[in-house]
């Protein structure tokens, strides 16, 4: 009865799926850390990079792996990201922007969360002018229903951006994410191909996030991973960032949202 009600085959439910082995996953944590020291690095310097550390990989599987811990290389190249439907994708609005308010621009973005064992995705978005983590959430999948999930409940718990940018990719190049935003008149900007840094805030989120608690506390499990994030997330909020004059996220998103 519970997977009728779910609309899953009882096949579905007793199956487990295999995750990557003990080396695939050691070479996705390595390439998710090589990438936010040199943001430039491709299927090649991952490869050159894993060689000077004694593992032999070939270019294909680096590729698949790239691919499977959403690593983007920033620079034009042949993509990483998967893109959606080309009519699903729009121009980039921020160029020489004054980003002066609260609830004006979010930027949304996924990333790879390496654990003990194995590992999840973790779906951000951030308000740029407070740097607000307005909404965030975990998957086992880059399915763009997460994503979309993550945006509606912000979207409930703060109210609407007047423009939400990300990157091309089939999360967000897609008929449901593009339509929601539409219904809500929400203005839809997308990175360039091969231009993360038009993402920058959420990029930037992602290596503080990284560094200062990720990597340094691998999480056990789902569970233990999620309640880690929610604790530094709060922490995050209510300390001072030097991008916004040493105020408070929360303080500043709060006073003017």
């Amino acid at each position: 009865m519970q997977c009728d009600f779910l609309g899953l085959p009882r096949s579905t439910y007793y199956h487990m799926p295999k995750g990557e082995n003990k080396e695939n996953l050691t070479i996705m944590q390595m390439m998710d850390k090589h990438i936010i020291e040199e943001p430039t690095a491709g299927v090649l310097t991952m490869q050159s990079m894993l060689r000077d550390r004694n593992l032999s990989v070939s270019y294909e599987r680096v590729r698949r792996l790239m691919r499977k811990a959403s690593i983007r290389t920033i620079y034009p190249r042949k993509h990483l990201t998967v893109l959606g439907e080309k009519k699903y994708i729009y121009p980039y609005l921020l160029n020489n922007l004054d980003i002066n308010r609260s609830n004006q621009v979010w930027e949304i973005d996924i990333t790879y969360i390496p654990m003990k064992q194995g590992f999840m995705y973790l779906t951000a978005i951030i308000d740029v002018y407070s740097r607000y983590i307005v909404g965030w959430g975990l998957s086992n999948s880059l399915d763009a229903g997460s994503s979309l999930k993550v945006l509606k409940e912000a979207v409930r718990i703060h109210g609407k951006p007047e423009i939400l940018n990300s990157d091309q990719g089939c999360q967000f190049t897609c008929k449901g994410y593009v339509d929601y935003l539409k219904a809500n008149h929400i203005q839809i900007s997308m990175d360039g191909k091969g231009r993360a840094l038009d993402n920058i805030y959420i990029e930037r989120f992602w290596r503080t996030i990284k560094y200062q608690y990720i990597y340094l506390n691998p999480a056990q499990n789902g569970l233990n991973l999620y309640q880690g994030i929610r604790e530094w997330i709060e922490r995050y909020h209510n300390q001072d960032h030097q991008g916004i004059n040493r105020k408070k996220p929360a303080l500043l998103y709060k006073n003017v949202a």
